[in-house]
């Protein structure tokens, strides 16, 4: 494994329950900057838990989340707050306030989160919408977006921090295979074009091939598998190799 300094985020021997049900038993991931990792398994094997620790909407039982040098799950608000500038997260439904139009969407966490002018503001509003196809809908309500338009709409969000690292928690969900690969290129782009770290939760496997750079598999609650494709492909685990195969 690579220096901790190489690294953007570390999860190290993290545990994770709700009640009786375990949902991550002793996972440690370590994911490099600059690279693509996706998040492969079956439904409620903890991928999407594994991002909200990540950004420290869930805390882990035991373990330790670490963002670069930082144990984000240790951190108080203000420095929690410091470090999630860092960090961009793509919900499942885009996760927009429905009672602001798409500009006000992104701007809000610039005005919020950030010390930039009102015409920084404007600027950067206007370019991460460029950057997503929807230059000319700022003053559309969310109400009135598609489901794609409504994806990029989350992720012109998560991008107006200018973040280092993206989570993103299912980019292709409910969306016909044309919009789902435009989304894919959109996060290509990130990763080539500005060495974004992404985390990526999919169950899209062409996606997943076209993105990732390394593979992490989750079976009930365990990391059975971490590697680039190749090694996924030739790994002992059936489960693993299935996954790989449907790529």
């Amino acid at each position: 494994m690579k220096e901790q300094q190489d690294l953007a985020i570390f999860l190290e021997h993290v545990t994770k329950s709700f009640g009786e049900k375990h949902v991550l038993r002793d996972v440690s991931l370590p994911i490099c900057k600059g690279e693509a990792v996706c998040l492969l398994g079956r439904s409620g094997t903890g991928k999407s838990v594994t991002l909200k620790l990540m950004i420290s909407l869930l805390k882990p039982d035991q373990g330790h989340v670490w963002i670069g040098k930082e144990d984000i799950s240790r951190l108080e608000r203000d420095d929690l707050s410091r470090v999630r500038r860092r960090i961009g997260f793509l919900f499942q439904s885009g996760a927009l306030f429905d009672s602001l139009n798409l500009h006000d969407n992104l701007a809000l966490p610039m005005i919020r989160m950030t010390d930039k002018s009102k015409p920084e503001i404007e600027e950067t509003v206007h370019q991460v919408l460029s950057e997503v196809g929807l230059a000319n809908d700022g003053q559309t309500m969310p109400a009135d977006l598609s489901g794609g338009m409504r994806k990029r709409a989350g992720l012109a969000r998560a991008l107006a921090l200018e973040p280092e690292i993206l989570l993103v928690d299912e980019p292709s969900s409910g969306l016909d295979a044309i919009t789902a690969s435009e989304i894919d290129e959109l996060l290509l782009h990130r990763k080539i074009q500005e060495r974004t770290t992404l985390v990526i939760v999919t169950h899209d496997p062409h996606g997943a091939r076209r993105i990732g750079d390394r593979f992490a598999v989750l079976e009930q609650g365990s990391l059975i598998a971490f590697g680039t494709a190749q090694e996924l492909e030739e790994h002992r685990n059936q489960v693993v190799r299935n996954l790989m195969a449907e790529c």
